[in-house]
């Protein structure tokens, strides 16, 4: 009798495994595909306006007059450039032309008056940012030229087309759709230029400013 029991648990043991072995296994869970977001692009031909203020100090030299004073002003004007992005970095060209007012006065020798002023000002720059997707930082530099007016009081003025160096830096964004913006300053020095009584006066500024750019 004890045998009989024993075969009959050893037999439904064996039975239970072979239906086990017949079930169809479970499908695994479908996993959902994570969704691809395409970086942006940054190369491309773009144009742009651009505003600010500029701030710096001019010196006028002996003989006749001789003097330092602050000056500052608004400028505005256009933007066009291009970009070629290679992995994150990208390289670029952009020149501007920007009409300016950035000028100061002072007294300066004995009973004299004298004033600089900065009527116009361009740059012709390269760029090197680093794209963080609609993000670029970048450092800027190059030509500048521009116009300088100096004039003593009583004594006239001299208006000359000055060019020197720019440098500076900025960070880009992109917006929606082909626009972008941007905030940049420039250090600008545009050396000596001549003023009236033989003397000559320099200019240097720093300006910051903003763009807003449209891309092709």
């Amino acid at each position: 009798m004890k045998r009989l029991v024993l075969a009959g648990v050893a037999i439904a043991t064996l039975m239970g495994a072979a239906n086990a072995a017949d079930m169809p296994r479970r499908a695994a869970m479908p996993t959902k595909a994570v969704p691809y977001t395409q970086l942006y692009n940054w190369t491309g031909a773009y144009i742009g306006i651009n505003g600010g203020g500029g701030w710096g100090r001019t010196s006028f030299s002996a003989p006749a007059t001789s003097g330092d004073f602050n000056t500052s002003g608004g400028l505005v004007g256009g933007t066009i450039g291009y970009n070629y992005q290679v992995n994150h970095a990208v390289f670029g060209l952009e020149g501007d032309l920007d009409w300016s007012n950035i000028r100061g006065s002072s007294a300066c020798g004995v009973g004299l008056s004298c004033e600089t002023r900065n009527n116009w000002l361009g740059t012709a720059r390269g760029r090197i940012g680093y794209a963080f997707d609609r993000f670029m930082p970048y450092v800027t530099g190059g030509l500048a030229v521009g116009g300088a007016k100096n004039s003593i009081a009583g004594a006239g003025d001299t208006s000359k087309t000055k060019s020197g160096y720019t440098l500076g830096g900025g960070l880009e964004a992109a917006l929606t759709g082909p626009w972008t913006a941007k905030v940049e300053y420039l250090y600008v020095d545009l050396g000596r230029s001549s003023a009236p009584l033989g003397s000559d006066a320099s200019f240097k500024a720093s300006t910051v400013r903003a763009g807003l750019n449209y891309r092709f």
